[in-house]
């Protein structure tokens, strides 16, 4: 590889980096061609980007990004492939339903939205984060639910006032 090619992958690199909110670093070394065909198919259903990276390479695109990743650069060693998502959790979860049946692939580190973690034993927090369409999912609910309760209440008080308070206090008790 040139001087030139290497200048324009940590270029590519940089710009990926930049774009992107959710980067996971992890190890698929070891992996025959089968399983890193399923792993790539598994990661586009998710649309999960997956690639094999250089370490040399990268660690120089994270130095040269606005980005503070912390400790980050600090696990790149040995084979290192990068995930990059719209949703947080997503790699996390295929990087899990994937070591089903596989040892790997490894989570090195993760930098979510500025968070960054570090280590395999991460992976379980991972998977918990919840993307924002989970969470304005669940902040609909929560805020549907007193209306649903008011509503339910005044078709069964008879739509009065004395009737929707009765209703409401015998839910309550």
């Amino acid at each position: 590889m040139t001087r030139e090619e290497k200048s324009q992958v940590i270029e590519d690199l940089t710009a990926q980096l930049a774009d992107s909110a959710n980067i996971y670093l992890a190890d698929i070394s070891g992996l025959n061609a089968d399983t890193t065909s399923k792993l790539r198919r598994a990661c586009f259903k998710a649309n999960v980007k997956l690639a094999v990276v250089k370490n040399t390479l990268l660690a120089k695109a994270m130095e040269s990004s606005e980005k503070d990743f912390g400790e980050l650069p600090e696990v790149l060693k040995g084979n290192t492939s990068i995930m990059l998502s719209e949703t947080g959790n997503a790699p996390a979860k295929v990087i899990k339903e994937f070591r089903k049946k596989s040892e790997k692939p490894l989570l090195k580190g993760a930098f979510i939205e500025e968070a960054i973690y570090i280590g395999d034993d991460q992976l379980d927090a991972l998977v918990d984060i919840k993307s924002r369409e989970e969470l304005i999912g669940e902040i609909v609910g929560l805020l549907q639910s007193p209306a649903k309760n008011v509503i339910s209440a005044l078709k069964s008080g008879g739509s009065t006032i004395a009737g929707l308070v009765k209703t409401l206090q015998e839910r309550e008790g």
